[in-house]
């Protein structure tokens, strides 16, 4: 089993939505910031918010498993061992870069 890398891409923020539905005050992720790096197989990484994690994580445990396709049947990611995803939150969602990498697992969190 290989790491996958974990890149932060952007933090977004829904300003609309987020003065409709959101608490006062509210800002883009507090947690994440762009350009974080973070690597993963099976656990989660040191750092990285735990609802990011449920919603990337079926993508790492793909490619660290040595998935080194195209995801859903090639018509989404033009480039192997990629994946482009986002986590849950609605107003203020986080885009990762997840990949493959050549690092070998470890049972230690990293």
């Amino acid at each position: 089993m290989k790491k996958c890398k974990i890149t932060v891409l952007k933090r977004n923020f829904e300003k609309e939505l987020a003065k409709e539905y959101g608490v006062e005050g509210l800002q883009p992720c507090p947690m994440l910031k762009e350009g974080q790096v973070f690597y993963a197989d099976w656990e989660c990484p040191k750092g990285l918010c735990n609802e990011a994690w449920k919603a990337v994580y079926q993508y790492v445990f793909a490619l660290s498993h040595g998935v080194n396709d195209l995801f859903y049947y090639g018509d989404w990611i033009k480039e192997k061992g990629v994946a482009i995803v986002s986590c849950n939150d609605g107003l203020r969602p986080v885009i990762f870069k997840i990949e493959t990498t050549d690092i070998e697992s470890t049972s230690t969190n990293q």
